[in-house]
C-alpha cells in the first residue's frame, strides 16, 4: 500500500512516498524522498530504526516514524 506524507526538511515542505512491505516476517516501510534518496525503516516495540546503510538523522527518523504511526492508526496526518 502506498501513502504520501508531508514533512518539513531543510526549511521547506517535502512530500515523501511511503510503501509498506515485509522482509523476513518483519513489517518494513520504504521511504522515497523527492530527490530520489530512499531509506528502509522498521519498528521494534515503540522505537523506529533504519537499515545500517541509511543515514537519516535521529530527529528525521523519529518524525517520519510518528507519521507512519498515524497511518497505522488511521489518524489524520496533521
Amino acid at each position: 500500500m502506498k501513502h504520501e506524507i508531508v514533512l518539513s526538511r531543510n526549511g521547506s515542505k517535502q512530500v515523501l512516498q511511503v510503501m509498506a512491505g515485509t522482509f523476513k516476517n518483519l513489517k518494513v516501510w520504504k521511504i522515497r524522498f523527492q530527490d530520489g534518496e530512499e531509506a528502509i525503516l522498521f519498528k521494534c516495540g515503540t522505537e523506529w530504526f533504519q537499515r545500517n546503510e541509511d543515514s537519516l538523522d535521529r530527529r528525521l527518523l523519529k518524525e517520519i516514524g510518528q507519521k507512519i504511526d498515524h497511518i497505522n492508526t488511521g489518524l489524520p496526518l496533521s
